[in-house]
């Protein structure tokens, strides 16, 4: 897997428009775009646009990862 930031400014907060992870497999092709806001994270599968992305807030994002452990 492959994950790169696709704009980064050093030693800021993420604001409302926040920051895209662009994720490819490891042959390097594009699988989509992850983006980090302060209230979500938006997947992006394949070249969908962020306001067609699959959103889920922090709060949701938590609580399933902590029903991993």
């Amino acid at each position: 897997m492959l994950v790169s930031i696709k704009s980064f400014d050093v030693a800021k907060d993420v604001k409302n428009k926040g920051i895209e992870l662009s994720v490819s497999d490891s042959q390097g092709a594009h699988l989509g775009d992850l983006v980090i806001t302060k209230t979500r994270l938006i997947w992006c599968k394949g070249k969908t646009k962020v306001k067609n992305g699959k959103p889920i807030s922090w709060d949701q994002f938590m609580a399933y990862m902590d029903q991993r452990d």
